[in-house]
């Protein structure tokens, strides 16, 4: 399916791969669009839907500014999945319920983090001078880390709202692991700061902005190469926090069923970066928030709701999504309003046949409240293709 719609800006255009994009997002994206350092375009992938400065679901390719709000404050969220040897036949319903209980009380959800003495020194201990450095150059960052002193304590946890680590079986009845965190409460403080960093250079520089959450730091600025240095930390804890948690789901899985060997290749992808790539003749920052690389050949997950089916899919190398793809459903409506509209009676309705928590503590997180995946997928034939369809027996939330 090609682009469905093109916005005229004043100076770019904007590439829209869905009709399903409402008036607020659309203003939305023609702030970002109206910028000056934006590069050719700005692309919107099919889960397209409204953000806090820039829409979740877009790409943006800057010249010589980044925008810390469009990357967002869960820097590196993403996804981690591997296939197994096991298969349908040795999921009984009464052992999954076991592995539930086994990845809820090895796996931290929420504001949980590891004891003292379960923390995971020897993934977390190599971030200790990288983030060293950035506290003794900004001594002010400790007093907004807070409660996430003990980062370390968090390393290889899940976190809340839509994080999830999943039991799934793909088209052929073979099992697989999916789950979907980021950088913790740790890239949570440090995207916090340098968001409001660039607010206080902004007003400092008398730059006026469609929205004061588009604030940027301009290449070349005293704070740009710190906040490309605090980003690609996070990047590179969210990235290790996942591959930390597969291990610990691998293990809990182990202790209940069969013996079983880790088949496919693992696939670990960000969904919430920025990297420095190639596009359209000139070298770029580019901004996923909410949507993964997928240059040709590369691995991607794209995962539906709690009850819906997800994919592990081949990017196609699309130069109008800046080698991008849609990074989920996406939501269709907010929290408030999901808590509203359904009960935990829906709750339970929609994730039938799904082991998971079916109460009115994450009914916000309940499959009608987002986007039907299957349009999604269908809106971007033309970014990715189709390796893997799975449905999930299992499901811990965050």
């Amino acid at each position: 399916m090609p682009i469905r719609q093109v916005l005229s800006g004043e100076r770019i255009p904007v590439k829209i791969w869905t009709d399903e994009v409402d008036d607020n997002s659309k203003r939305q994206l023609a702030n970002i669009a109206s910028l000056p350092f934006i590069h050719h375009h700005v692309a919107a992938m099919p889960d397209v839907h409204l953000g806090i400065g820039a829409t979740i679901g877009s790409v943006i390719a800057t010249r010589d500014a980044i925008i810390p709000a469009a990357v967002g404050v869960d820097i590196g969220c993403g996804m981690v999945a591997c296939r197994l040897s096991l298969t349908a036949s040795d999921l009984e319903e009464r052992t999954l319920k076991k592995v539930f209980d086994q990845i809820s009380r090895d796996v931290p959800v929420g504001r949980g983090q590891h004891p003292d003495d379960r923390v995971l020194v020897e993934a977390a201990r190599p971030f200790e001078a990288g983030l060293a450095a950035m506290t003794r150059k900004h001594p002010q960052l400790l007093k907004s880390f807070g409660r996430f002193s003990k980062w370390m304590n968090q390393m290889g946890t899940l976190g809340g709202g839509n994080h999830f680590i999943e039991v799934c079986l793909d088209e052929a009845g073979q099992v697989w692991i999916m789950l979907h965190s980021g950088s913790r409460g740790i890239g949570n403080a440090l995207a916090s700061y340098f968001i409001e960093l660039a607010r206080q250079d902004m007003e400092r520089l008398m730059i006026h902005l469609p929205d004061r959450d588009l604030a940027y730091f301009p290449e070349g600025t005293p704070h740009f190469d710190d906040y490309v240095a605090a980003v690609h930390w996070a990047q590179e804890y969210a990235w290790r926090n996942r591959q930390c948690m597969l291990d610990l789901v691998l293990a809990a899985l182990a202790r209940h069923l069969p013996p079983f060997l880790v088949t496919g290749e693992v696939v670990n992808c960000h969904h919430n970066y920025v990297a420095r790539e190639h596009h359209y003749g000139a070298d770029v920052w580019v901004t996923r928030k909410g949507a993964i690389r997928a240059r040709k050949g590369d691995l991607g997950i794209i995962p539906g709701s709690m009850g819906a089916k997800s994919y592990i899919v081949r990017g196609l190398g699309n130069p109008e999504s800046f080698d991008s793809s849609a990074h989920g459903a996406g939501r269709k409506m907010s929290r408030t309003a999901a808590e509203k509209q359904f009960t935990a009676s829906d709750l339970a309705r929609q994730t039938t046949g799904v082991i998971c928590r079916k109460d009115k503590g994450v009914v916000d997180e309940i499959p009608g409240a987002y986007k039907d995946i299957d349009t999604v997928m269908a809106n971007q034939k033309d970014l990715t293709e189709t390796l893997h369809t799975l449905k999930q027996v299992l499901c811990v939330k965050g």
